[in-house]
């Protein structure tokens, strides 16, 4: 039955979040993984898991009236439209709604200054020059009801700067007036489910929360919610950092959000990363599971 059938692609932690909300209404999802140890887990929540690139899509592209994709280009490409182009441009006409995750590094650096849907593209790393040709070459394939969702930096249970802090070696890395966007998993699975209800093909839309924030901020709130010291501060210009780390620092921006909550119709459920970690932290998933408060600034979570 091609009504309520969703294909997931690279089924990672924002896809997961989507599936949880689609299964309560009764959808059936299909999902791809390169992991054979996911397999299992995957037929454990009752999601029909494929082994991709080398296992069998003909029912799931037969069945689906629905495409998520949030697997990664590579230096050559998209991956599933190298293996699958021609099978997408079959179905194309057949599916109701097809959702690309991009991210907002397509953007590049605006020093700071705000960006919306209609900025132009100029990425400045290579991972955003790869995401601007996947989008490209996704919106080259005739009828197919596409759209593009740029994300920015993505947080939730077991992913995030509690991590860092609790690791005992994070820092709060300053680098002038550095901000980044964020967008909790919940309300990435929200905006793609409204969109879902709500089809209109060729759009694009940031996701984010309403406020760009330097990242030592983010870092020293978590560790005031944990009790924990907080970590000291490294210029960047001193700090040892790994070279994909390192390009995250080279593009400054804001990143507007209106076009979700406009036409969409999407209330924020964490508008800012304090909300966002307050609820983590309350829910005790700040490191995936359960955390203990600390009872003083020297004790562990």
């Amino acid at each position: 039955m091609r009504e309520k059938t969703l294909l997931s692609f690279g089924h990672g932690y924002s896809a997961q979040a989507l599936t949880k909300r689609l299964q309560k209404q009764g959808w059936r999802i299909f999902a791809t993984t390169r992991s054979p140890e996911k397999v299992e887990r995957f037929e454990l929540e009752g999601i029909d898991p494929i082994l991709w690139p080398d296992g069998d899509l003909k029912e799931a592209l037969r069945s689906a009236s629905h495409i998520l994709v949030s697997a990664a280009p590579d230096g050559d490409g998209d991956p599933i439209l190298r293996k699958l182009r021609n099978d997408i441009i079959g179905i194309a006409p057949k599916l109701t709604w097809v959702g690309y995750l991009s991210t907002t590094g397509v953007y590049g650096d605006h020093d700071g200054d705000w960006v919306d849907e209609k900025t132009p593209l100029t990425p400045t790393t290579e991972r955003g020059r790869m995401r601007m040709k996947a989008e490209t070459d996704w919106q080259s394939i005739p009828d197919l009801p596409l759209h593009i969702f740029r994300l920015a930096g993505i947080y939730g249970p077991g992913r995030g700067p509690f991590q860092k802090v609790m690791s005992g070696n994070a820092r709060r890395i300053i680098k002038g007036k550095q901000v980044f966007s964020r967008i909790h998993v919940d309300d990435i699975a929200q905006v793609l489910e409204a969109s879902i209800n709500q089809p209109n093909p060729g759009a694009v839309y940031n996701v984010c929360d309403n406020e760009a924030a330097p990242p030592q901020d983010v870092i020293a709130y978590a560790a005031e919610l944990l009790g924990l010291p907080i970590p000291p501060v490294v210029a960047f210009d001193e700090a040892e950092l790994s070279p994909m780390a390192r390009s995250f620092y080279a593009e400054n921006k804001r990143v507007r959000n209106d076009r979700i909550k406009d036409e969409l119709g999407i209330k924020l459920k964490y508008p800012d990363y304090r909300a966002g970690l307050k609820a983590l932290f309350e829910a005790g998933v700040a490191k995936g599971g359960l955390v203990s408060r600390p009872k003083s600034p020297q004790s562990s979570a």
